[in-house]
């Protein structure tokens, strides 16, 4: 009788770390989801779990409040020899009271933007995911197919250079004035955390959702203050104030990639 009872005291705790990490814990620094830090965010959040990268979805702005991925050099590879197959999708496992549809973007002006990226996937399958549009937030265009698209190359030489790296990738909602698409939220900036575990530093692209916009580069620390969120929870304070050296994404004074 104690040895079962020790079993499922052992059981217990094992899932109770698990449940502390996520249901996907692969995709994360350590395993350890990111914590966020403001209340009103964690309303109608919804944990999701695709094959390469996982994501925490808002109910209340309708897209992801991070996209996160453990980017490989092997995974780069296969992704090369993929052909773009557009299969944007609403959500089958949301409710329709939190998801978004197709419908909200629909003459938008916006892009569909995805956060974990499309050229990251390594097969058919998870390409398809990614076009999810729990990945997605609203983008604007010019930002999104040039300097955004110029970011998302520079992480991936990157990843391929290091072996592999940990990517969180998320809008940013800040100040009062913010709009929607149909019932999407639009984010006011767009950011991009970068982890290399071989060199244990990290640091973060952040931009303005507009198409003319300069990118800043950030710590850990630094982003985390912005966004309300914990993104990297196993990371000690001073370890989120080392600066890994990001690539330049060449820029025209417009903003846009050249």
């Amino acid at each position: 009788m104690f040895l079962i009872q020790r079993s499922l005291a052992v059981a217990a705790l094992l899932t109770a770390s698990l449940a502390s990490a996520g249901e996907c814990p692969v995709h994360y620094v350590d395993g350890r989801l990111p914590e966020i830090r403001n209340p009103k965010m964690t309303a109608a959040t919804t944990e999701l779990c695709y094959g390469v990268f996982g994501v925490m979805h808002s109910g209340i702005t309708r897209t992801p409040l991070w996209s996160a991925e453990h980017l490989t050099a092997q995974n780069i590879d296969a992704a090369k020899t993929l052909s773009r197959e557009n299969s944007f999708h609403p959500e089958a496992r949301l409710p329709a009271r939190a998801r978004a549809e197709l419908a909200d973007y629909a003459r938008s002006g916006y892009d569909r933007g995805h956060m974990a990226p499309n050229g990251d996937m390594p097969d058919r399958e998870t390409q398809h995911e990614s076009f999810t549009l729990a990945n997605m937030v609203p983008q604007d265009s010019e930002n999104n197919r040039h300097v955004w698209a110029g970011i998302e190359g520079v992480v991936r030489k990157l990843a391929q250079k290091e072996g592999d790296l940990y990517v969180i990738t998320g809008p940013a909602f800040i100040g009062g004035n913010l709009q929607k698409v149909g019932n999407v939220l639009v984010p006011t900036h767009l950011y991009k955390l970068v982890y290399s575990p071989r060199q244990r530093a990290g640091a973060a692209f952040f931009i303005e959702n507009r198409g003319d916009a300069q990118y800043e580069m950030l710590s850990v620390a630094q982003l985390e203050d912005k966004v309300g969120i914990n993104l990297l929870p196993s990371l000690s304070p001073a370890q989120k104030q080392v600066m890994l050296r990001l690539p330049k994404v060449r820029q025209r004074k417009d903003g846009s990639k050249r």
